[in-house]
This record gives C-alpha cells, structure tokens and sequence, in this order.
C-alpha cells in the first residue's frame, strides 16, 4: 500500500509539473550577470505598461510574435471572426530580471500578443493579474461579436492555482481584471484541490465554455478523484456558473484499494458546432498499478454538454486507446519520469483537441486528433538514447454527434510527429498542424507542419513545411537554465517545450503559432538555443 500510495502522490506532483514550470517565481543564482542584458526581455516586472512593446513589420513567411524576445512555449492562437487581420497569440512568457549582484529572478506571465495586420505586426499586451506570482496554460477563442477571453492558470506563492478568464472587447487591446471561475486550494502536501490545464471555446454573442481537470487529494497528497470539470458564461464572461464535474465516472479513485482502483482524465477540449451542440474530449489514464500491462494509457472519451447549463446530458462514450503508456510499453522515460522521445529529454503528454466541422449543417460532424507511439517496436526501451520511437499524429472522426467514432488512424510519417493541434477550414477540409521530425533522418531536429484533408473519412493528407528552420531540442539549449545533460553525446538537451501547439482558420487560410528553438539566447555566460513563439500564414 505505501508503495500505492507514493505512486498516486507521485502522480498528483507531475499533474503539477505538467503547468511545464511556468508559474515559477523566486531567485536563482546565476554564474554571472547577464553578457547581452537585451536577451533577458523588455518587461521583467509584474504589471508593465500597456502595451509593454512591439516587433518590427515583417513580411516573413516566419515571425516571431514576441518582442520578450528571451522564452515563451505552449502557443494558443484565435482569429478574430469580424476582423481576420487581428488575431491573439498567447504563450507562456518567461520574464527575467539580473540584480547587479548576479541573482536572476524568473516570473512567468500569460501575454496577449495581438496583431491587426495579418501577423506583420505584433504588440504585447499585459493582463492585470494583481494578486497573483504566475500565470501559465493559456487558452484563447473569440465569439461571433469579436469579444476575445483568454483563460489561464493563476497561482499565488506557493498555492495550487486558480482557473482565471479575462476577456477583450478592443481586439485584444485592454483586457478586463481576470475572474476566478474555479480556485485551487493547498500546496500539493495535504488536502488538496489542483486545478489544470484550463481550454475555452466561445460562440454566439457572449457565449463562454472552459473546461480544466481538477486533481482532489485527500490527506498526505493522496489523490482521491481527478475529474474533468467546466464552468458557462452567457455575458462575455462577466459571471460563471458554478464548477460541474462533467466526465461521469472518469477520473474515480475508490480507496486505491485494488491496481485499477484510481485514474484521471486529462487531456481536456471542448468544441462546438454550427448547429450550438457541444462536445468535450478527453483523456482517461487507468492502469497504474503494478502487474498491469497499460501502465497509465489512455483511453480518449467524450461528453456532450448542454449548451444552456454546462451540465453533461451525454456520455462519456469511447473514441479509442492511445497508445502513450509509460514503463516500457510505448514512450521512453525522461529522468522525472515522463513520457518522451528518441534521443531526447523534453516531456510529452499525447493530448491534441476537438473541432467541429463548419461545413456540416446537422452539427454532428467533428474530429478529435492527438499523438501516440503506437507504430514503434514494442516493448520501448525505457532510455531515450537507447531507444526507437515513431510516434504518428492520430484522427478519428463522428458523423453522429459524439457517439460512435472511426476507429482511431495514424497519419504515417517517418521520424516523429507530436503535440497535434487541428481546426475545420470553412470548406469542411480538416486541417492539422503538429511538430514533425521527418525533415530529419536521424529523427533529432523538428519543423513544422501542416496537414491537410484530402477526403473525408479517410487519412488521406497533403503536407507542407510551416517552419522555414529546424529546432533542435536533443542538444544546444540554453533552457532548463541549469543545463542538465544526461548524454554527453547529447548536452545540454531542452526538458520542456510546452505540451501543445496551436492554429486556427481565416477565410482562405490557415495561421499556426508553436515553440520555434532556431534563435540563440545567452544567460549567465552560455549561449544556446531559445524558445520563442514563431508565426506562418499558410493557405
């Protein structure tokens, strides 16, 4: 049992790892103070002015929508239906500051990056997150009137974070004071309530959904249930109904008296269509125990939810098996251990999203896509410098609301394709941008790439190249700040790139945002790779 119990323990810390650091605060020791001061940020303070800066114009097929030029990941980006020129990026931006005795100090903000010229031209704009030392996980969607909302994770000191949404109605310009739609509570050393990874969808005049998993630990941290939860907002997110639990009996821990007793969702995507009927994917993790032969896979599930209340009137019904399990059954481990790639150390979580098909008058038509290494020789030897990994981009589609899905595909690539994210374009052609190792023979550095739908109900695609520069994450980087190198073929590897990407649809085209590593960054007397949140126009 004490074995058990350390697991689920265990399991609830890397549900907090998984915000991927960013609601860090605090000092570390740097070796020196920074050489190029400059790549340390224009903002290194909590609340800056408004806006805080803004790039140059650019007519680049690549643009960098930060001018805190020094690290942002996990990219979420939102077109503006009134206006397609104007559209919002968000990321987790990590702020810098050196004292003159050396000592760097680390804060981490959601930013809205905001054009009005097509991705030209990027500013920054703060939100006023008072009260708060971090923010992360950002989430971004506009409604039929153009009123933007941006929900984020809100963490003060050390206490588990809040669930947050701010909304825009200037584009994007000023933002209105964050309101709490679901608060954390402790420090991951008791009892417990963790919220994570909050994902909005927005529709009609004022309409607001957010969805989040929340993590309730009973006494000594042990996870009791891990349900998947939403909150509705019917006025351009001025009020929000309270907290439901919509995954059913997902997520349940009965006592952990048995291997198979606890499991968590995860993975959270709400998506409606064109007709107001909403759905919400998920991930189910289950088979932790030991003797299993899962080790935490995961089956993906979904939930229908009425429109009005936020309450689920549908589900949980069965999409498929993800084949991203841990002790090597599908995915080597990274050192904390978490699921990653070959000849790497950045972490992985097999989560993608849900859309919904525009084109499809009944609004029963929807796609759910993530990731997994179901293609690989199995067992996978747990040491990613050892092993071999083929992780596909995986489809599956409903044509009856939610209820009976195809059976889950891989799109197949050489190398390694990961962090999918998809979107329908106006003509009901499914579009899928994902990083994608197979510009690489030696599967080792990534670009980006687009898919697109050649036909329904198949996995017919055509690809092209979004990145017009490869990343490198197996060596070269200059974060963690500490540089932990694990294989002195490979030093210095990136431990964290974000866990998702993003893109989003205008008329006649489609815009991606993902962590790019092709810019140098140098802290503390090292130079190596950076990590900035890189934009492309495709059609």
């Amino acid at each position: 049992m004490r074995t058990r119990r350390l697991r689920v323990r265990l399991l609830l810390v890397l549900a907090f790892l998984s915000l991927g650091a960013t609601l860090l605060g605090g000092a570390a020791r740097a070796n020196s103070p920074d050489p190029d001061r400059g790549t340390a940020g224009e903002s290194t303070y909590k609340n800056p002015p408004s806006p805080i800066c803004s790039t140059a114009t650019s007519s680049a097929a690549n643009v960098n929508t930060s001018c805190e030029p020094l690290r942002q990941n996990e990219t979420a980006i939102a077109v503006n239906p009134r206006d397609p020129t104007n559209m919002i990026e968000s990321s987790n931006d990590y702020q810098y500051r050196f004292s003159t005795g050396g000592s760097l100090t680390l804060t981490v903000y959601s930013r809205a990056h905001v054009t009005f010229d097509g991705g030209r031209t990027w500013t920054e704009y703060p939100i006023d997150f008072s009260g708060y030392t971090g923010t992360g996980d950002p989430s971004v969607a506009f409604d039929a009137d153009g009123v933007a909302y941006l929900a984020t994770l809100g963490s003060a000191n050390s206490n588990n974070p809040d669930v947050v949404v701010s909304r825009s109605s200037d584009g994007g310009r000023t933002w209105s004071k964050p309101v709490r739609v679901a608060s954390g509570s402790g420090n991951l050393s008791g009892t417990d309530t963790f919220q994570d990874h909050p994902v909005l969808t927005a529709w009609g005049h004022g309409n607001v959904l957010v969805t989040w998993i929340s993590y309730l630990a009973g006494p000594h941290a042990v996870l009791r249930t891990v349900p998947m939860m939403d909150s509705l907002s019917r006025d351009d997110g001025v009020t929000w109904t309270a907290p439901a639990s919509i995954s059913g009996s997902a997520g349940f821990c009965s006592g952990l008296s048995s291997p198979t007793a606890c499991d968590q969702t995860w993975g959270n995507s709400p998506s409606v269509s064109p007709s107001g009927r909403v759905l919400v994917a998920f991930q189910d993790t289950y088979d932790y125990g030991d003797g299993t032969t899962n080790h935490g896979r995961n089956k993906y599930l979904c939930v229908e939810v009425d429109p009005a209340t936020g309450q689920r009137i549908g589900g949980p019904f069965l999409i498929g098996q993800a084949f991203d399990g841990i002790n090597e059954q599908d995915y080597p481990l990274t050192p904390e251990p978490r699921q990653t790639l070959h000849d790497s150390e950045f972490r992985l979580l097999s989560q993608g999203n849900l859309t919904a098909d525009p084109a499809d008058p009944s609004g029963k038509h929807f796609a759910v896509v993530w990731f997994d290494d179901r293609s690989a020789p199995h067992p996978v030897d747990p040491n990613p410098y050892a092993a071999i990994t083929d992780s596909d981009v995986i489809v599956s589609q409903t044509f009856d609301g939610g209820h009976t899905w195809t059976p889950p595909g891989a799109i197949r690539l050489s190398g390694d394709q990961f962090m999918p994210w998809a979107a329908y374009d106006p003509s009901g052609k499914l579009r899928i941008g994902f990083y994608d190792r197979s510009y690489d023979p030696a599967n080792h550095v990534y670009g980006y790439t687009l898919a697109t739908e050649n036909a329904p109900e198949t996995l017919s695609f055509s690809f092209a190249p979004a990145a017009t520069a490869l990343s490198d994450p197996t060596q070269g980087n200059r974060f963690p700040l500490g540089g932990a190198t694990v294989d002195p073929s490979f030093p210095y590897p990136a431990n964290f790139i974000g866990d998702y990407s993003g893109i989003a649809v205008t008329p006649g085209h489609v815009v991606a945002s993902w962590t790019d590593l092709r810019e140098n960054v140098c802290i503390a007397g090292r130079c190596g790779h950076g990590q900035n949140s890189y934009f492309a126009t495709m059609p």
